[in-house]
């Protein structure tokens, strides 16, 4: 039976790897984005371009009248998906003391209220399918250890990891796996205003990672090899404590 995916955000950096990581892996992946419809519409061509299958799937994941209405509208034309990877997200950096009410706003309706907006209208479609499934959130090493000028960020992705270990502990005995992946400093355009080379030298590896080996671990994780892994946080930092 064919499997559908939706990943979020799925147009540019470690979304895009993720999505054609997993259309190689034969699953049907519904790519996400909310404007930039070029983006999607290139990582759409290459992974069809490959052998792939996938189509586009345009909303925004902080609207959660729009988010259900796109989302119940694609299950009548695609099926329930068999799983889900929660990429989206977004960043408006600043010390706390200097923070606007709209900056911390922002992050945490569009990043947390996300993960609710999204898997709401999911859980029940799932469970009823029968067939098990994968639940992936990208959290973030700042939502383990915090980040200086990333509070609201922080907080949100933090937030994401305690709502990602209380779905697996409501979904495990339906089968469906719920893990969070936490990356590091990760090579996308997120970083690039960023002083690398003063950052590398805080990495014990001295590197940032790549989007695709944060893809290939969210491949594993949607893999049967896989399938007793659950509740967990795994992090990708090349080795930031």
């Amino acid at each position: 039976m064919e499997k559908t995916v939706l990943v979020t955000g799925a147009g540019r950096g470690i979304g895009r790897a993720i999505a054609q990581r997993l259309a190689a892996s034969g699953f049907t992946i519904a790519v996400n984005y909310r404007a930039n419809r070029e983006a999607a519409e290139s990582c759409i061509a290459e992974i069809e371009a490959a052998g792939g299958r996938a189509y586009p799937l345009p909303f925004d994941i902080s609207d959660r009248e729009a988010v259900r209405a796109s989302l119940e509208q694609d299950m009548e034309t695609h099926g329930v998906y068999w799983g889900v990877v929660l990429n989206a997200g977004v960043h408006a950096d600043n010390p706390l003391p200097s923070m606007k009410g709209e900056e911390w706003d922002r992050v945490i309706h569009t990043n947390l209220d996300g993960f609710y907006n999204i898997m709401n209208p999911l859980v029940m479609p799932m469970i009823r399918a029968k067939r098990g499934g994968r639940v992936v959130s990208m959290s973030s090493v700042a939502g383990i250890t915090g980040n200086r000028g990333q509070v609201n960020y922080s907080a949100a992705k933090a937030g994401i990891i305690g709502a990602t270990k209380a779905l697996a502990q409501e979904l495990a005995k339906r089968k469906i796996t719920v893990n969070s992946v936490a990356p590091g400093f990760i090579e996308t355009d997120m970083v690039a205003d960023l002083p690398m080379d003063e950052i590398k030298r805080h990495i014990p590896m001295r590197r940032f990672g790549s989007a695709g080996e944060v893809a290939g671990l969210v491949q594993f994780l949607f893999s049967e090899d896989a399938g007793y892994i659950t509740g967990q946080v795994i992090s990708i930092n090349g080795g930031l404590i």
